[in-house]
C-alpha cells in the first residue's frame, strides 16, 4: 500500500514465518559467526537450519553474534524512504545490545537526507520471543490501520507488560560466553542446577533464581506464569525452545489452560548462541515480578 508506513523489527524476535506474516512486519536479518563462517539469520533460517546450528553447539562450537551495523541500517531503511514511505522500527532491547543506539545514529543521518520522512525507533525493552510477542501484538494494531503515532504509543505502553521467564539447560554455553565461571559451570552441572532468568524494567537479562533438577523446570515456570499473568484467559502466550521441542510441548501443556492461545517458537542463533541448546522460555502479558 503506497503511503502506508513500514513496520520493522529484527531477527532476535524469534518469530515464526507465519507470525511474521500475521503481524505484517519486516524482519531485518542479524549476523552470527560459527566455525569461522558468517551467516545471516532470518525467520525462515534460510542460511543455516536450526538443527544444524544446535548440532554444532552440542559438539563444542562457540558461535558469536554481532549487532546490526550502521551501514546495514542505512541499506535496509533507505529504499523505503526514497519511495516516500515512513518507518517504525523496534528491535532487541538496549539492555542486551547496542543495536538500538547504532540505529539512532543511522536514522539521524537519514533524516538529514530525507527531511520529509518520519522514522520512529522504539526501544522494545524485550528479548527473544518477548520481543516477538510485543511485535505480534503491535502487528495486529498495524494491520488494523493504526497510525505510526498510535503504534509508537501502543508499543511504548505495552512493552513493560511483557513478562519473560527463561530456564537455561546448557551451562557450558554460558561459560563459553563468559556469563558464568568454569567453576560455577562444573558445580552447576554436578548438582543439576538450571538458572532461572527474566528481563527487568530496563530490558536487561537477570538471574532470578536456580532450579535443582530437570524434572522441576516445568513446575517452576508454571508457578511464575500463574503468579504474574494478567488477564490470561483473554491473551496469547509464546513458548520458546532452543532445540528442545519435547520440553516446549510439556511446557505448553502445563500452562495451556491459563491462556486463550499459546504458540510455540524456535529460539534462533542470535539468542541461542548465548543460552545454548535445551533452553525453555515462556512470555506473556503480565507483571515483571523478579522474585523467585
Amino acid at each position: 500500500m503506497k503511503g502506508k508506513y513500514i513496520f520493522m523489527t529484527d531477527a532476535s524476535c524469534d518469530m515464526t514465518p507465519k507470525q511474521v506474516e500475521e503481524a505484517g512486519v519486516e524482519v531485518l536479518p542479524m549476523e552470527f559467526e560459527i566455525e569461522e563462517n558468517c551467516y545471516q539469520h532470518y525467520p525462515d533460517c534460510r542460511m543455516m537450519p536450526l538443527d544444524e546450528f544446535y548440532g554444532l553447539l552440542r559438539n563444542g562450537a562457540a558461535p558469536k553474534t554481532t549487532q546490526i551495523n550502521f551501514m546495514s541500517f542505512k541499506t535496509f531503511f533507505e529504499p523505503y524512504l526514497k519511495a516516500g514511505r515512513d518507518i517504525l522500527y523496534t528491535g532487541i532491547s538496549t539492555g542486551l545490545s547496542g543495536t538500538y543506539n547504532t540505529c539512532l545514529m543511522a536514522v539521524q543521518e537519514l533524516k538529514e537526507k530525507y527531511p520529509k520522512r518520519k522514522i520512529v525507533v522504539v526501544d522494545s525493552l524485550c528479548d527473544s520471543i518477548g520481543l516477538g510477542l510485543l511485535v505480534y501484538l503491535a502487528g495486529k494494531k498495524y494491520k488494523a490501520g493504526a497510525s505510526i503515532e498510535e503504534l509508537e504509543e501502543y508499543i511504548t505502553e505495552t512493552r513493560s507488560g511483557i513478562a519473560h521467564w527463561f530456564v537455561v539447560d546448557d551451562l557450558d554455553q554460558l561459560k563459553r560466553g563468559g556469563r558464568i565461571s568454569s567453576v560455577a559451570a562444573t558445580f552447576g552441572k554436578a548438582l543439576q542446577i538450571k538458572p532461572l532468568l527474566s528481563v527487568d524494567e530496563d530490558g536487561k537479562l537477570v538471574n532470578v533464581g536456580k532450579i535443582r533438577g530437570s524434572s522441576n523446570v516445568i513446575g517452576a515456570i508454571e508457578k511464575h506464569v500463574a503468579r504474574d499473568a494478567v488477564n490470561p484467559k483473554k491473551s496469547i502466550a509464546f513458548v520458546g525452545h532452543a532445540d528442545n521441542p519435547q520440553g516446549a510441548k510439556e511446557l505448553r501443556k502445563a500452562v495451556k489452560g491459563m491462556f486463550k492461545e499459546i504458540q510455540i517458537c524456535d529460539i534462533g542463533p542470535v539468542i541461542g548462541s548465548h543460552v545454548g541448546p535445551g533452553m525453555l522460555a515462556v512470555v506473556f502479558q503480565g507483571k515483571r515480578n523478579l522474585v523467585s
